[in-house]
């Protein structure tokens, strides 16, 4: 039985970790090879290991893929033996996954029409490095039936399954039929496609609000709108068909049955070419934005043994009469009382495979390239057991508050890692220090996966990951998958698809800080300040003219300061105080806050470092990030937000009440890009009188749409850009004539 993920898949350092090949060691190779470099030495003598453990596979396989999947990918085809090709556009030329690979060829301009999606190039690809097989991640062209039926033509083994198996269950509506044959639990819903957005309208009303508009071609959240009514079916209508064309290259839409209050929750499968198919436990993925998985955990708090048995029974059902082979998902919705129906069936890995792996101890992807091969399932569905707890956060690069994406250089970028050595943490990145997140592509950063023998446990070592997660150069969305798993209703496991939208009904706003937390943050900052001024006070005298010097009483030993926290009315008081050397060698203080008893410390923070850590008296360990200095304090992170801090002396803090505050400019007149994308449409013109509330144009970047509309009535004054041009984040769009107040009426 090949159970080897744990064993076989290094990942010393909190990332799996291969051998570079020699001939690709440019741009960004540093970082990798000191992964490799911290192997254990059994993991240095893999590379030179005899391969027949894994049978007969390939020689070479082509990954049609970038980034984090690319590059885990090609993790486990090292592993195996196998020489891997990477493809790339323009704008991947010194991305991770080039790097990784023993090959690259480019395939294309950046946008993925002409690059990723590009059969033709990456057909020739293949053909000039003799690739016998393709691999294709997930998105893309994963679910293409005609890129199978182009491999097959060539003599390439795709590496999923049959064009036949793919275009049944790939496309949803087709998929819901076969399912409905298969006896498997079915939303009601119209099993046809819809031609216009008024037969959308009578399918809508025939089968009762609310009801969910999908498309067939795709999935992960792309081209999917939950409509209340008509007029939300019409504007529904409009942008899935935009973005499932964007993503799929087609715009079929199907319609369903919305199922109100729902848990999204999946089963993976195996399947062989021999008649063999497993499934492994079940995936929760109800946190979810836009239909989009944030934070998915395995197994589900929700699901029985009765009812995991009776999903993974009907999965295997399905997946056997379409004759399926190779890794899918079949993906349920399940109510309060564990009914569930099938939802799709995603004919590929999918991107929270690693929570799987982590719990069974199978690698899937060396799964897959086993089953492409022609080889029969080892495993036993006896033998699956599932092993501890995991969770998965996606970690984008999108503003957790408006959930709009963002672009730029990463800066400065620092993964988690395993502080137990226990492999409790997993990051699947295809990006370092330096990587450029795109406008053309998915803002993933990574899926940061943590495991533990509990829930509980799991979800510590989740905390400390995303708080020792270090992002700079791009706004991220760490603030609010921290704020998440704190939450007392997800530790409950008492949750679903509208947990988000229930808890933060208006929009996440950040972690607001409660008396625990804000004296924490204080008490660090203060010893912050205390490290920094000892640092400046010895400057140029040198360490041990600061030991002298503080042996005479001469240099600072006791701090009285005011400390503002971004969002907090009141200064928080803090006094600091040196006591000497603590057991580790570092200064020792004790340190005063309001709210908590006094405590000392010794942490450890090399001045200027990123991260500073304390236990507290109570044994709980806080983890502060430090990002940028201020004028009056610094920014740091703290439970996964963003504070911006003052540090005022006695007479500064007597004097701030004094100092003026600079109003906010308003925007209300103008309609400003909130991302940088492209122009999909203007639905205003000058002269027009609109509503609050009203759709004026639609943005889209990395793939999906987003549709502007007017904070307030208005004239329309100016149009600023046309369908197609490209905008930048905050440029000026559309402008609306200034707000005149009517004047008074007279009493008659």
């Amino acid at each position: 039985m090949s159970l080897s993920l744990a064993a076989a898949i290094p990942r010393s350092t909190g990332r799996w970790v291969c051998s570079l090949a020699a001939t690709r060691q440019r741009l960004f190779h540093s970082s990798a090879i000191s992964r490799a470099a911290s192997a254990t030495p059994s993991q240095q003598l893999q590379a030179h290991n005899d391969f027949s453990q894994y049978g007969k596979t390939f020689d070479k396989i082509l990954i049609a893929n970038r980034g984090e999947i690319a590059c885990r990918v090609i993790r486990t085809a090292k592993k195996m033996g196998i020489k891997t090709v990477a493809i790339h556009s323009d704008a991947d030329v010194n991305s991770l996954h080039v790097q990784l690979a023993d090959e690259a060829v480019n395939v294309g301009p950046a946008p993925t029409s002409q690059s990723y999606l590009n059969m033709p190039n990456i057909l020739k690809a293949i053909k000039d490095t003799g690739a016998q097989a393709v691999h294709p991640g997930y998105g893309f062209l994963s679910e293409n039936a005609a890129f199978v039926k182009a491999l097959d033509q060539v003599g390439v083994t795709f590496i999923g399954p049959s064009e036949d198996a793919m275009a049944a269950m790939g496309d949803k509506i087709q998929s819901k039929i076969i399912a409905k044959e298969s006896k498997v639990n079915i939303i009601p819903g119209f099993n046809g496609v819809v031609r216009d957005v008024d037969h959308a309208l009578e399918i809508s009303r025939e089968i009762g609000y609310p009801v969910m508009l999908k498309a067939s071609a795709g999935g992960g959240g792309k081209g999917m709108r939950i409509a209340w009514n008509d007029d939300e079916v019409k504007e529904g209508f409009k942008i899935a068909k935009t973005e499932s064309m964007a993503s799929f290259g087609d715009d079929r839409l199907l319609i369903e049955k919305f199922i109100d209050n729902p848990r999204h929750i999946e089963i993976q499968i195996i399947s062989d070419k021999h008649g063999n198919t497993l499934y492994l436990p079940e995936r929760e993925c109800s946190i979810q934005r836009r239909n989009q998985k944030v934070i998915e955990e395995a197994p589900s708090t929700h699901i029985d043994e009765k009812t995991r048995k009776a999903m993974g029974e009907q999965a295997v059902m399905l997946a056997k009469h379409v004759k399926y082979s190779s890794a899918g998902t079949v993906e349920f919705l399940v109510d309060s009382a564990r009914n569930f129906y099938f939802l799709e069936m995603n004919t590929r890995l999918q991107v929270e495979h690693p929570i799987t792996e982590y719990i069974t101890g199978m690698d899937l992807v060396e799964q897959m390239i086993r089953v492409a091969a022609g080889q029969k399932l080892i495993p036993k569905q006896e033998e699956i057991k599932i092993n501890g707890w995991a969770i998965e956060s996606r970690v984008y690069a999108e503003d957790p508050e408006k959930y709009l994406p963002s672009i730029g250089r990463l800066s400065k970028y620092i993964e988690p890692t395993s502080t137990k050595g226990q492999n409790e943490v997993r990051c699947d990145s295809g990006i370092v220090e330096g990587s450029e997140i795109s406008i053309y592509y998915d803002p993933m950063i990574c899926k940061l996966c943590t495991h533990g023998a509990t829930r509980d446990e799991a979800i510590e070592n989740m905390k400390r990951a995303l708080d020792s997660y270090v992002i700079k150069g791009v706004t991220h969305n760490i603030p609010l998958l921290r704020e998440v798993v704190s939450h007392d209703r997800f530790n409950s496991g008492k949750y679903s698809t509208k947990f988000l939208a229930e808890e933060y009904p208006t929009g996440f706003k950040g972690h607001a800080p409660n008396p625990k937390s804000l004296a924490q943050l204080a008490s660090l900052a203060g010893l912050m300040h205390a490290k920094r001024e000892l640092r400046n006070w010895a400057w140029g005298r040198g360490r041990e003219a600061l030991l002298k010097e503080d042996l005479q009483g001469r240099a600072p030993h006791s701090w009285e300061l005011f400390i503002g926290v971004q969002g907090v009315d009141e200064k928080v008081p803090v006094k600091v105080e040196k006591l000497g050397r603590g057991a580790n060698g570092e200064d020792e203080f004790e340190i005063h806050t309001p709210g908590m008893a006094p405590f000392k410390t010794s942490a450890h923070w090399p001045l200027e470092s990123p991260l500073i850590t304390n236990k507290f008296d109570d044994g709980e360990e806080v983890t502060l990030q430090y990002l940028d200095t201020l004028p009056l304090g610094f920014r740091v992170q703290h439970l996964g937000t963003k504070f911006d801090i003052t540090v005022n002396s006695p007479a500064q803090h007597a004097l701030s009440k004094y100092m003026p505050i600079k109003e906010k400019a308003s925007t209300t007149n103008m309609i400003l890009s909130p991302m940088p994308g492209s122009v999909v449409s203007v639905d205003v013109k000058v002269g027009d009188v609109v509503a609050e509330g009203t759709a004026v144009a639609t943005i889209e970047a990395m793939k999906m749409a987003n549709v502007l509309r007017s904070v307030r009535a208005g004239v329309v004054k100016s149009v600023k850009v046309k369908a197609g041009d490209s905008v930048a984040g905050d440029e000026l769009l559309i402008e609306f004539e200034e707000e005149v107040k009517e004047p008074a009426k007279e009493k008659k």
